[in-house]
C-alpha cells in the first residue's frame, strides 16, 4: 500500500501543494492498493482545476484524469504560409572508432512544417533525435544537410542581424526549469534580460521603472505576483521556476515557442497546471508551439498534429486524433501500447 498525504495549507499555496509525483496509471499496475489522503484548508471558492474545496473527496479522480480529457484543438492560422519548414534535414556527429573517425547520424532526412497558431507534437523515445531537430530550428546546431526555414529565413545561412531578428520570433522553454535559470540572478533580472539585448529593436523604453512594470505584467500572465521579482530561483518550486522560464520566453512576444519536454521534470498535478497555462497563452496570443514529449496522452491532449520519430527518422505524421485512433506504423502502435492505462473498475 502506498499512501500519498498532502498537508493543510492556505489557498495561495495550492498550485504547489501536490509534490507526491503520483503517476497513478503506472502505480495501478504495480501496487495492490493505493490510498490517497488529502486534507486542505482553503476558502470556499478557491479553485483547483475546477475542483472546489468542498469536493476534495474527488481529488483522486482529478489525478487520474489529469491528462485524459480530449478537447478540440483550435488552429489560429489565417494564412497558408508555414512558419517553420524543415526539409530533408540530417545531422551527424563524429565518433571515434579505434584509429578511425566515423560520422554517426542522429537525424536523417526529416521533413516537417509548422503552421502559424498550431501545436505540433514531436514524440519518440530518448535518443530518437527530437531535441536535435529543435536545436536546428533554433539555430543552435547547423544541419549536416537539408534546410531549416523560420518565417522564410534559412536559419543555417542567416546573417548575424537576421538571426537576431529570428531570436525575437522564436524562444525555447527547456526541460529542467532550474538549470535554465541563472542562480545568481533575481527574477527581475532574469525576466527583463531579453529587453537589455533586444530593447532598441522592439522600442522598449530604457530605465528600471519601465522594465519592472513589464516584468510585473509578464509574471501576472503566468500566474505569479510582483513579490517574486526580488527572489532567486532556488526560492521557488519546480512549477514556479517553469512559469518564470515561460515569462522570460514571452518577453519579446515571439511567434514560436520550442517546448522541450517542459513538464517531464514536474509532478503530475503541477505539470497539468503548466500545460493548461500553455493552452491559455496560446489562445490569448495565437502562439505556435513545437512541443517535444515522450508522452502520447499529453501530446494527444495538447497538440493538433503529431510527428513520431524513431532512431533519428520521422516515421509517421498526422492529425492528433486520427493518428492516435488509427496509427499506421508499428513503432507508433508500440508507443501507444506502452502508455499505462487504469484497469477497468
Amino acid at each position: 500500500m502506498i499512501t500519498a498525504h498532502a498537508f493543510p495549507t492556505n489557498s495561495s499555496l495550492l498550485p504547489w501543494l501536490f509534490t507526491t509525483s503520483l503517476a497513478l496509471c503506472l502505480l495501478s499496475s504495480v501496487v495492490c492498493k493505493l490510498l490517497i489522503v488529502i486534507q486542505i484548508t482553503v476558502s470556499k471558492n478557491s479553485p483547483l482545476f475546477g475542483v472546489q474545496s468542498h469536493e476534495t473527496k474527488s481529488f483522486d479522480r482529478f489525478l487520474f484524469s489529469t491528462f485524459s480529457p480530449l478537447q478540440r484543438k483550435t488552429r489560429f492560422s489565417m494564412t497558408t504560409m508555414a512558419l517553420v519548414e524543415v526539409e530533408n534535414v540530417s545531422k551527424s556527429y563524429p565518433r571515434r572508432t579505434g584509429l578511425r573517425t566515423e560520422m554517426r547520424p542522429v537525424v536523417e532526412n526529416v521533413s516537417l512544417t509548422l503552421e502559424p497558431g498550431e501545436t505540433l507534437g514531436l514524440v519518440g523515445e530518448s535518443g530518437s533525435g527530437k531535441t536535435t531537430v529543435a536545436r536546428m530550428v533554433l539555430g543552435l546546431v547547423k544541419p549536416t544537410s537539408g534546410t531549416v526555414r523560420v518565417a522564410g529565413v534559412d536559419v543555417a545561412s542567416a546573417s548575424a542581424s537576421e538571426m537576431k531578428g529570428l531570436r525575437r520570433q522564436m524562444q525555447p522553454v527547456f526541460q529542467d526549469p532550474f538549470a535554465a535559470l541563472n542562480p545568481r540572478m533575481k527574477v527581475l533580472n532574469i525576466v527583463t534580460e531579453p529587453f537589455h539585448i533586444h530593447g532598441r529593436e522592439i522600442g522598449m523604453a530604457a530605465g528600471t521603472a519601465a522594465m519592472r512594470s513589464k516584468a510585473v505584467e509578464l509574471l501576472k500572465e503566468v500566474g505569479l505576483d510582483e513579490s517574486a521579482l526580488v527572489r532567486y530561483p532556488h526560492e521557488f518550486s519546480g512549477g514556479q521556476r517553469q512559469r518564470i522560464n515561460i515569462a522570460r520566453a514571452l518577453a519579446l512576444r515571439p511567434k514560436l515557442l520550442i517546448l522541450d519536454e517542459p513538464v517531464s521534470a514536474l509532478d503530475v498535478s503541477v505539470g497539468a497546471q503548466i500545460v493548461n497555462l500553455l493552452r491559455s497563452l496560446q489562445r490569448e496570443y495565437g502562439l505556435t508551439y513545437l512541443f517535444i514529449s515522450h508522452s502520447m496522452p499529453l501530446v494527444r491532449y495538447l497538440c493538433s498534429r503529431i510527428a513520431v520519430m524513431e532512431r533519428g527518422r520521422l516515421v509517421e505524421t498526422g492529425e492528433a486524433e486520427a493518428l492516435c485512433a488509427s496509427p499506421q506504423q508499428a513503432y507508433t502502435r508500440q508507443l501507444l501500447a506502452a502508455t499505462p492505462e487504469l484497469p477497468a473498475a
